[in-house]
């Protein structure tokens, strides 16, 4: 059953016209912006992004590659932190080291082949450790993100106190 529809909406600038546009592939600079639509001055941040080197772009910049994976491991991250609140598990802290694969086709195009997200979790109550572990599953089927993606994610999660 559907709760509701909710809609999106960003803004990408390009800003790699390095005088001739697009009149040859390597004419061209990757290079754009990224920025929230309908927030306030005060909140709009701007992601400077860029395509991977490997397609030319700018290696001090977002890719679109990376961007994919950021959303995957906050989306996790906020799931699992709104889960242990509904279980009564104090998270203390939480980083994650994600990693993704992407397979290039012959031919061009290519394909995210898996993630892997890398929580570290920290609680307060050593009772809980186990507890807490398990409870990346719950927060893997409320993800969104993880939800939509259409190739495997894993979870590798430690848990300590």
């Amino acid at each position: 059953m559907m709760l509701g529809e909710h809609n999106y909406a960003v803004r990408v600038d390009w800003t790699g016209n390095e005088g001739s546009g697009t009149s040859s592939y390597r004419a061209y600079g990757r290079q754009h912006t990224i920025t929230p639509v309908g927030k306030g001055a005060e909140v709009k941040a701007v992601i400077k992004g860029s395509s991977d080197p490997t397609f030319h772009g700018n290696a001090e910049r977002w890719n679109p590659e990376e961007l994919l994976l950021a959303a995957l491991s906050q989306c996790h991250m906020l799931s699992y932190l709104h889960v242990a609140v509904r279980h009564g598990v104090t998270v203390t802290a939480y980083t994650d080291s994600a990693v993704g694969v992407m397979r290039q086709r012959p031919g061009g195009g290519g394909s995210f082949a898996s993630a892997t997200l890398r929580p570290r979790v920290t609680i307060s109550d050593p009772t809980q450790v186990d507890f807490a572990q398990s409870l990346h599953a719950e927060a893997a089927r409320e993800c969104f993100i993880g939800a939509s993606m259409n190739f495997p994610v894993v979870h590798e999660p430690v848990t300590t106190v």
